[in-house]
């Protein structure tokens, strides 16, 4: 038998994860709002979505889960605008996952723009710190993914999660309204 791993997104305070296949970026802290609270363009400067949190559950029979990588599909087809971009949060030294512990719930003012991660008065408690930097996800592909958690697991549990952000830029700078195109983010690790 093989491990059981599933994605999940953290909301609330607590905070609650729920099993995902699919995420969408909003502006609430809400992991399936529908077409609900929408990332608006604004008419000058940036608007956010809040960030996402997003980690593996662990489970089932293994005997080591390691080498957790996180990447994009290498292209982010979404029409942000010029400095627009899906983000993730990084470290600058070591391995990139937001440790369990360092959870921090999204925020903003609902239904116009979440607060940027790395705002330093709003921000997200960890990435508007020093000694990590807030980068486009279109940087990481399959031949060069994040290292996001290089923790050897043993047993079921929460790995480190990927905190991402959307940054919307105006019209005049490119951005276009309505839905965007689906985007595949992709874990990988190494099982024995």
């Amino acid at each position: 038998m093989a491990a059981i791993v599933e994605v999940k997104e953290a909301n609330g305070i607590t905070p609650d994860w729920t099993v995902v296949s699919s995420i969408r970026f909003c502006t609430s802290d809400k992991y399936n709002p529908g077409l609900d609270f929408p990332l608006s363009i604004p008419s000058t400067g940036y608007r956010y979505s809040y960030w996402k949190t997003l980690c593996l559950e662990l489970s089932g029979a293994f005997s080591q889960i390691s080498n957790i990588k996180f990447y994009c599909d290498g292209a982010v087809g979404y029409t942000f605008g010029t400095d627009g971009a899906l983000n993730i949060g990084t470290k600058d030294t070591g391995d990139s996952g937001l440790p369990f512990a360092s959870y921090d719930q999204a925020t903003g003012e609902e239904g116009v723009s979440g607060d940027a991660m790395n705002d330093a008065g709003n921000g997200h408690a960890v990435y508007k710190g020093a000694g990590y930097t807030v980068k486009n996800v279109t940087t990481y592909g399959s031949g060069s993914p994040l290292d996001l958690d290089s923790t050897e697991y043993t047993a079921a549990g929460k790995t480190k999660a990927a905190v991402l952000q959307v940054k919307c830029s105006t019209v005049a700078n490119g951005a276009e309204a309505g839905l965007q195109n689906a985007e595949t983010l992709t874990f990988r690790y190494d099982e024995i």
